[in-house]
């Protein structure tokens, strides 16, 4: 075994708050990643300052795999490979196959960051079944609060074929309105439909269908990325979607203040009654071996009131080292945690 010394450069965030936590969330998500994909591979793991620079830094014996997975890590700049006081940049084949802007063109009050949203993908798929398939299929992954559609489109930069539920008819309408749009100013081949929401004789909602291609090329072999959004309840994602058929189901749970579902014609904001009601639902999308990961505000859905909920639903809840890594502030009203769990296999 070859063990050399990395340095990670963390990018820099337009968030300043997300920024003084970059370094401890880049730990957290390299000890994902060690636990799992890279089990055995990577040493001792923390933020290290040289030469006035904050980096995070690490021993491993990588290979082409491992830098094509430390590659993704959602805060990674730039990799070096450290010899001495010497650094030799290493060359990151990210899975992006989109322009970054499909992720930072649309803006509105309530939207997640987008490299908080990349690390809640990327830890809910390195924890399932399909992680070490991460870089070579084509993963289906469901956002079912998928608002306007930060998670929808992160998992479509990663190639990944993409799906969504939400009850907010005017995000439905605006991420419908602005990926139709974006589609064409790239001049990408797609297809676009919508049309009623149907099942058992009544009609749950409205449903939206893209198929894309990268490159004319890959229109013509069919090689083809799909995204699907549903005007619907989340607590009826199950009867939008055939059952078995995610990888991983990503979501932002309601922090009290955006998102949810209707009931009684106001909006639910109580997160944990929320979850215990939708969860069996998102659980029955999955395939046997995936991945459940929910951002929660643990001022208002403390952890382990979560971890007991996906336990309820059948999923084993991943509390490792790493995975209690994730907490960091928003603001004054928001503390915000990530929480997994896999259905058995």
């Amino acid at each position: 075994m070859t063990v050399s010394r990395y340095a990670l450069l963390v990018s820099p965030s337009a968030n300043r708050v997300y920024a003084r936590s970059a370094a401890d969330l880049t730990v957290a998500e390299l000890g994902a990643l060690g636990e799992t994909t890279l089990a055995g591979q990577l040493g001792e793991i923390r933020p290290e300052q040289v030469a006035g620079v904050d980096y995070v830094t690490f021993d491993g014996d990588l290979g082409a795999d491992g830098v094509a997975r430390v590659a993704n890590v959602s805060t990674a700049f730039a990799l070096f490979e450290r010899t001495g006081d010497a650094f030799r940049p290493v060359h990151l084949p990210r899975l992006d196959c989109l322009d970054d802007d499909l992720l930072s063109i649309l803006k509105y009050q309530g939207k997640t960051n987008e490299t908080f949203t990349k690390l809640l993908l990327n830890a809910t798929v390195l924890a399932s079944g399909s992680a070490h398939r991460m870089l070579t299929d084509r993963l289906r992954v469901l956002d079912p609060l998928c608002g306007r559609g930060t998670t929808l489109n992160q998992v479509l930069m990663y190639g990944w074929h993409a799906a969504g539920v939400d009850l907010d008819r005017a995000d439905f309408e605006a991420y419908a309105a602005f990926l139709s749009r974006w589609l064409k100013d790239k001049r990408l081949k797609h297809t676009e439909a919508t049309a009623k929401l149907r099942r058992d004789g009544r009609v749950l909602g409205r449903r939206l269908d893209v198929e894309l291609a990268t490159s004319k090329q890959a229109w013509t072999d069919r090689d083809t990325i799909t995204v699907t959004t549903a005007l619907a309840d989340t607590r009826e994602a199950a009867e939008v979607f055939k059952a078995a058929t995610f990888d991983a189901v990503v979501t932002d749970a309601p922090y009290g203040v955006q998102h949810g579902s209707r009931a009684g014609g106001g909006l639910q904001r109580r997160p944990l009654q929320l979850l215990a009601e939708a969860l069996p639902g998102w659980v029955r999308l999955l395939r046997p071996g995936g991945a459940v990961g929910i951002a929660v505000n643990v001022n208002t859905c403390p952890r382990a009131d979560v971890l007991a909920l996906l336990a309820e639903a059948g999923l084993e809840p991943r509390d490792t080292p790493a995975y209690r890594g994730f907490q960091h502030r928003v603001d004054q009203a928001i503390r915000r945690d990530l929480v997994v769990g896999v259905r058995p296999v």
